[in-house]
């Protein structure tokens, strides 16, 4: 089922074009994978969908049938703003009450749970380690069940345990909520471990809308970087 689609998209500021005419369709159930250099236009193209940016021209076009709850999309694009002196579960409650959502403590439970820090719930945040904080602000993002997750680069400065924990947080929400998500990663062999597609962003356009699958594939011999490095470049 189409769950969003982003229609002739483009953003200026001032004199600079950030993003061009940007197509896509984000199916449902989906996990795409937002590649792209620096200055691509990936945050700007995540602000755009999360409706905290106006586009230039064009539109995004929401399934209005499907999305029926009044939290739509959970975004974790900067640093969440955690309350340090208060607990994990403290911090999920107040993000449900700001947002106007009644959550039982089984609810919040079930937050901490999904994303492993079911076992630190009640310790302050203060002393989250910079992974523990990242899956924090994942679980926050999930509060009020959206039908999208939008993540920029939710493992960057992370060392490879943090890695694994974001990675097995993400394929659970994935495969217990059947949560559509967006993540955008320089990091193309972590992140074809998540993703079921990938959107390649090059100079503010789309270049490639494929399958994973199909992304793998056509590195043929090269690595996963290499073969990526090779598309933008246009050789």
């Amino acid at each position: 089922m189409e769950l969003l689609k982003v229609d002739g998209i483009g953003k200026n500021y001032r004199n600079k074009t950030v993003l061009h005419n940007v197509n896509f369709i984000i199916e449902q159930g989906e996990i795409y994978g937002l590649v792209g250099n620096n200055g691509a236009g990936k945050t700007t193209l995540l602000r755009l969908i999360g409706n905290m940016l106006r586009p230039t021209s064009g539109k995004i076009v929401l399934n209005k049938e499907h999305f029926k709850s009044k939290v739509r999309i959970g975004v974790l694009i900067e640093r969440p703003a955690y309350y340090f002196d208060m607990s994990a579960y403290e911090n999920i409650k107040a993000k449900a009450l700001a947002l106007g959502v009644k959550y039982a403590p089984q609810d919040i439970n079930g937050l901490l749970e999904l994303v492993g820090l079911h076992n630190v719930g009640k310790k302050n945040v203060a002393a989250f380690s910079t992974g523990m904080k990242q899956r924090l602000g994942i679980a926050l993002a999930m509060v009020g069940e959206p039908d999208l997750l939008l993540f920029d680069e939710p493992i960057n400065g992370l060392d490879p345990q943090g890695i694994l924990e974001i990675r097995n947080a993400l394929l659970k929400i994935h495969a217990e909520r059947d949560v559509t998500m967006i993540i955008s990663s320089h990091i193309l062999d972590e992140l074809a471990k998540t993703a079921t597609r990938f959107l390649v962003l090059n100079k503010g356009s789309i270049i490639k809308d494929c399958t994973k699958e199909q992304f793998v594939s056509e590195c043929g011999d090269k690595a996963i970087d290499e073969y990526y490095l090779q598309l933008v470049s246009g050789n």
